[in-house]
């Protein structure tokens, strides 16, 4: 089994925007790409975990959604790397949903489908739920990055983030991670 990067979509590798749906609208925060190559260069598989509640409330479809990743998807390989995996939660906070984080589902899926270790394997996120599904499938690491909503988060949750490693950003993350791992 292999360890693995799990990810937040917006907020965490793009700015965040108000249901962004368009790929002409992506914004990379500065150093994340590279920051994704580097720990795809130390032979981490990245999974994109992402909830997309626009969808759910019919602000726009899931095939806008994939056109956005797939504008992510070429972004990466244009320098040089991908991901291994995406996968999106469609539904509305009030819609009934197997993957919306705080769920581990996608994590565990990743488990089975991918060959993850999860207990070697980290998240990387900007709100609370995205560390809780880390913690929740047993993550190594859960990481919130301090762009997108992460600073409000690290100032209003301070006892509920005691277990997560704080960070700037996706850079950072993965500085902190190539620092932390053991060879295996």
């Amino acid at each position: 089994m292999k360890r693995a990067i799990f990810f937040d979509r917006d907020g965490t590798l793009i700015l965040e925007k108000n249901y962004l749906h368009r790929a002409e609208d992506v914004a990379f925060f500065p150093g994340a790409l590279e920051g994704l190559k580097r720990l795809s260069e130390a032979g981490f598989p990245l999974i994109m975990v992402t909830n997309q509640s626009g969808v759910g409330r019919g602000y726009f479809t899931l095939n806008d959604v994939e056109k956005v990743h797939a504008f992510i998807a070429d972004t990466m390989r244009a320098k040089g790397f991908e991901m291994a995996k995406v996968y999106i939660a469609p539904e509305a906070p009030d819609q009934p949903s197997r993957g919306r984080k705080p769920s581990p589902a996608f994590l565990f899926d990743a488990r089975d489908e991918l060959g993850v270790n999860l207990g070697e394997s980290y998240m990387i996120g900007d709100k609370l739920i995205d560390l809780q599904s880390g913690w929740n499938a047993g993550i190594k690491k859960s990481i919130l990055v301090r762009t997108g909503y992460g600073a409000g988060f690290e100032k209003t949750e301070p006892e509920a983030l005691k277990e997560a490693v704080i960070v700037d950003d996706l850079a950072s993350a993965a500085d902190f991670i190539l620092r932390d791992i053991v060879p295996t």
